[in-house]
């Protein structure tokens, strides 16, 4: 949550970008929850934002508000943590997790449950952790899920037989023949080009994103999109701008490099991250995913007709309820997580930044998230 002097910089997009209202929202969002931190005046949305929005804002606000307030501090010094982490650790090695934990361990004996808005805190000070419940209104919950429906025919297409736990069907075997959404594990992102020519780009995905619904489906995404990315804002304010960052050297690359198709896509993509992954009807085994970025945040969201969800991060010996509504913001570079296997329909998307996609923008890499 710490200022930087990126904040000042001049951020050149599109006056018909769906990013503009995103960066409407989110200067919104940080103006009103500075208010109700400091008791400063009422905040007056932008006219721009409609008024489902301005509402997930205020909703938004009051659980980070909430969060902030009730912190809870480990004994990890995160970045030391970091180091001791390797590049490739996809954190599926009980055996060197379990020596990680007695060398690392987070101060506090046996497991913690947490069900109240937190953040969770490294010895230093750095936010390792938010974690929001019920953070997304009736409304934003339903948007996800409509838009989650508009790609099913690529959840289906997803799930197959490798070496990946994101398609195999054995973590999908919990589904019933009558859920609501079909299983399955899909990306998408504006950049899939430049994200350094690695094999993620889900195919199914990438044909979506370029047929006659594309438009139709990042329509549909853009206000959940407006709302991770306004609680990026205040989680991280540094990876926020470089997001921004990034986007305005994408445009200029689009053209000079004549990609007239990314130049389209950027002109609906509503979000700061550059990709978006959307689980549905899975359960996920406790790993890490180490083409994330380190020092940023991913930001997931579940929504759907099920209970008693819990996520679990055993390397910090914490489980949090997960139940419909939820949003938490955490390093999934760093944190070893994982979502138990739950009893009805439910669907996840988790917002993250490539840094392949930095690297070809030029945007340099942010630091970590203080809480001062």
């Amino acid at each position: 949550m710490n200022g930087s002097s990126t904040s000042a910089i001049e951020i050149s997009l599109w006056r018909t970008w769906a990013l503009t209202v995103t960066h409407e929202a989110s200067e919104y969002t940080a103006q009103k929850f500075n208010a109700k931190k400091t008791g400063g005046d009422p905040v007056i949305p932008s006219p721009n934002l409609d008024t489902d929005l301005v509402m997930a804002c205020d909703r938004l606000v009051d659980r980070l508000i909430k969060a902030y307030k009730n912190p809870i501090q480990m004994n990890i010094d995160i970045a030391r943590y970091s180091k001791l982490i390797s590049p490739k650790n996809t954190g599926h090695n009980e055996e060197k997790e379990k020596k990680l934990l007695k060398r690392c361990p987070p101060g506090h004996e046996g497991t913690r449950f947490v069900d109240i808005p937190t953040t969770i805190l490294d010895v230093s000070g750095t936010i390792i952790t938010w974690y929001l419940p019920d953070a997304l209104t009736a409304e934003t919950q339903k948007e996800i899920w409509a838009a989650t429906d508009l790609l099913s025919p690529s959840l289906e297409r997803s799930v197959k037989v490798d070496g990946n736990w994101r398609t195999n069907p054995e973590w999908f075997k919990h589904c019933s023949e009558d859920v609501g959404l079909p299983a399955g594990c899909i990306n998408s992102s504006p950049a899939w080009f430049q994200q350094g020519h690695e094999n993620l780009a889900d195919p199914e995905v990438s044909a979506s994103l370029k047929g006659p619904l594309s438009e139709g489906i990042l329509n549909a995404i853009a206000r959940p999109a407006a709302i991770t990315s306004a609680a990026l804002r205040i989680m991280h304010l540094e990876q926020y701008w470089a997001g921004l960052r990034t986007f305005s050297s994408l445009r200029g690359k689009a053209e000079s490099k004549e990609l007239p198709r990314m130049s389209e896509i950027l002109q609906y993509w509503a979000s700061v991250f550059n990709t978006l992954s959307i689980i549905s009807n899975c359960q996920t085994p406790h790993h890490r995913d180490y083409l994330s970025i380190p020092e940023c945040f991913n930001i997931l969201t579940t929504v759907g007709n099920y209970s008693n969800a819990q996520m679990s991060m055993p390397s910090l010996q914490l489980e949090f309820g997960y139940d419909p509504g939820c949003m938490i913001g955490f390093s999934r570079r760093i944190v070893r997580h994982g979502v138990h296997e739950v009893e009805g329909d439910r669907v996840g998307w988790a917002w993250y930044m490539r840094d392949s996609v930095h690297i070809y923008a030029g945007v340099p890499s942010c630091g970590w998230a203080r809480v001062d």
